[in-house]
């Protein structure tokens, strides 16, 4: 049995003493805790004890709960999908994303009107309550069972100029990059990605285990001006996959000298 003398409640103690054993090796990933009895004889802890303990390491993303089949340690591997988020043209002047064919769509793609968030607002510089194209497509990775939940949202303005886009708004994000350079528009992107704690309904779409971040990915496509033409929304499990860039330098503006 190992001694509990540490500071604190009973229940961190033993929660503290499990997660040495899981970062020292002891608990190797991906194995079967101990049963609730084995722990208990364990840490000479009580029943409620341990399952406060468990509750715990589970908060903090250590252990996984599988109904049925009890309590297991978390993978420490890497994500088991790389995203390249570079952007390539084919010959013919179309736009590729590298990793754009790994996706098929687990249900049919929601078309939908809709109106600027705070957040949406911010990114393809609205006020609040414009009009939006909105689509919505949840994606899987056949290889691997990833999942993403993926949106497009064109402002009306857009749509309107480019009637293209109107009459089909629900397309892929590289076939709208496609349609605005058609139209005349000549493109570039930026790009942001952060990290949150999922909402319901993104739990229950990405199949996430406890204690798992989203990774929320938008890229917003400008034109020659610098005005935001459309946004793409990417999200998934932070333990599912990564995303990779390709950095290049920009040249340095060349300074004007007064004469």
């Amino acid at each position: 049995m190992s001694e509990i003398q540490r500071p604190g409640a009973l229940y961190q103690q033993v929660a503290a003493a499990i997660r040495e054993a899981i970062l020292s090796g002891e608990f190797a990933p991906d194995s079967l805790l101990p049963s609730e009895a084995q722990l208990m004889t364990r840490y000479g802890v009580s029943r409620p004890t341990v399952r406060n303990a468990i509750a715990a390491l589970r908060a903090e993303g250590l252990i996984d709960v599988r109904h049925g089949k009890g309590s297991f340690v978390r993978s420490s591997g890497q994500p088991t999908l790389t995203l390249e988020r570079s952007i390539s043209h084919t010959r013919e002047g179309k736009f590729v994303m590298p990793t754009g064919d790994i996706w098929q769509e687990a249900e049919e793609p929601h078309t939908y009107r809709t109106r600027t968030t705070k957040s949406t607002g911010r990114l393809l510089q609205l006020g609040a309550e414009e009009a939006l194209f909105g689509c919505d497509r949840l994606l899987i990775d056949p290889s691997t069972g990833t999942r993403a939940m993926h949106r497009t949202l064109i402002p009306f303005e857009v749509a309107e100029a480019v009637p293209l886009l109107g009459e089909e708004p629900c397309k892929p994000a590289a076939a709208v990059d496609w349609v605005l350079t058609q139209a005349g528009h000549a493109l570039s992107w930026t790009e942001t990605v952060r990290a949150h704690m999922p909402l319901p309904d993104e739990r229950a779409a990405l199949q996430l285990p406890d204690a798992t971040p989203v990774l929320h990915v938008a890229r917003v496509a400008h034109n020659a001006g610098d005005r935001p033409l459309f946004l793409e929304e990417l999200r998934f499990g932070a333990d599912r996959a990564e995303l990779a860039y390709r950095i290049t330098a920009d040249k340095q503006p060349t300074r004007r000298t007064r004469a």
